[in-house]
């Protein structure tokens, strides 16, 4: 199978989740991952756990069902940083990269001599991407930045969670690590425009990226009806701030998620309901006065919800192409037809449990479609095999340097 990065080789000296979620991307499209780990440790999320992969036999390994999501398609050396030999054959790795890839303190890397000018000073080629929670300058560089962090201070859950004064009302935090998701992903294009750049240039370049710059970029349509109007949108909970209605309904045995987007659909909406008149309403007859009039008009439609089960009115609705739909439980996600239909869970050989169960990369390209070659590495499981075959080191070399706690 053809792989459009299989010429490329990435030094990965990440670890959490935005700089292996990045390299997990460029990954799966095909590119050598080198994962640089502490040894004895490891990444932080191996131990991540409870839940554990099980094995062959249903027991708990020491491999934490959160590390797993990041880290496929990638090959684990590890290697002590901190220790001058360590340092040494970093460098002697990153010469021979297209990528070096680390989320460090600012000028973390420095003092080890791995930062972007030394390691530019052996390879003029290298992409260097730098993944901090602030970005390189500015009056918080220097601090930590964690995803529930930046989402509190990038404006996010400002804009998350029921409304004030509603039972269970206050902001919260989305239900996945987002920051850390998105600038994974912003990271991986950063680094393919580098390298395109590159092919026509022949230049390397320096990648400065910030979780909260990440974050504050994805709030999207919020963020410029902040700039629009210079007022702070507030907590709607599942309500739209532009859209009505667009957001959860109760039914007579759960939820749905109606998301009208037009008059039109509305207006079948209502007819379906056995209110068509709702539609004719001045109040209702157009989004924008929908939106002026939502205290109104939600209660108006709950009413009307709760009279049939979430699949009655999902049947209903979609005969009428009335976007609308169930609030699924991830059971219910990985065994749904589409799910199911589009191969979004793949299995991967994997040593301890024979098998392991993992998400599918979405991207479809026909040509060079993302493959899954490796299962995510043991700790160190491949540090003999980088350090004799990219760096030549003989099996005494590497024997004596993890006698010494170099690897």
């Amino acid at each position: 199978m053809a792989s459009a990065l299989s010429h490329i080789r990435v030094l990965d000296l990440s670890r959490i989740l935005a700089g292996p979620w990045c390299s997990q991307m460029l990954a799966d499209l095909g590119a050598d991952v080198i994962k640089v780990e502490r040894p004895g440790t490891g990444d932080d999320t191996r131990g991540w756990g409870p839940p554990w992969l099980k094995d062959e036999h249903g027991a708990d390994t020491d491999v934490a069902a959160y590390y797993l999501c990041a880290n496929r398609n990638k090959r684990s050396v590890t290697i002590d940083i901190t220790r001058a030999e360590g340092q040494e054959l970093v460098k002697r790795l990153a010469a021979g990269a297209d990528v070096v890839l680390e989320n460090f303190k600012v000028g973390g890397l420095e003092q080890y001599g791995l930062d972007y000018a030394s390691l530019k000073a052996v390879n003029p080629r290298l992409v260097y991407c730098s993944v901090t929670g602030f970005g390189q300058d500015g009056p918080y560089a220097s601090r930590a930045g964690y995803d529930f962090l930046i989402q509190g201070l990038g404006g996010l859950m400002s804009i998350t969670g029921r409304p004030d004064g509603e039972e269970g009302g206050g902001p919260m935090k989305a239900g996945v690590a987002l920051t850390d998701i998105l600038t994974g992903l912003y990271a991986a294009n950063a680094i393919l425009a580098a390298l395109a750049w590159r092919e026509r240039s022949g230049e390397g370049q320096y990648i400065d990226l910030a979780l909260l710059d990440v974050q504050v970029a994805c709030l999207a349509n919020q963020a410029a009806n902040y700039l629009a109007t210079g007022r702070s949108p507030s907590r709607l909970g599942n309500a739209h701030p532009n859209i009505v209605p667009y957001q959860d309904f109760p039914t007579a045995d759960g939820y749905m998620i109606l998301a009208i987007g037009n008059d039109g659909q509305f207006a079948r909406f209502c007819a379906e309901a056995g209110r068509p008149e709702l539609a004719g309403d001045p109040r209702f007859a157009t989004n924008a006065e929908r939106v002026r009039h939502r205290a109104t008009l939600i209660p108006l439609l709950k009413q009307l919800t709760v009279l049939r089960s979430t699949a009655e009115w999902i049947a209903a609705l979609e005969s009428l192409a009335v976007p609308c739909g169930p609030i699924n439980t991830l059971a219910d996600v990985f065994a749904d037809p589409q799910v199911l239909a589009r191969g979004l869970q793949v299995t991967v050989p994997h040593p301890l449990a024979g098998t392991v169960p993992l998400v599918a990369n979405p991207m479809k390209l026909s040509a060079t479609p993302p493959d899954y070659r490796l299962p995510p590495p043991a700790l160190g499981e491949h540090t003999d095999e980088i350090l004799s075959a990219a760096l030549g080191l003989t099996d005494g070399e590497i024997a004596r340097l993890r006698a010494d706690g170099v690897l």
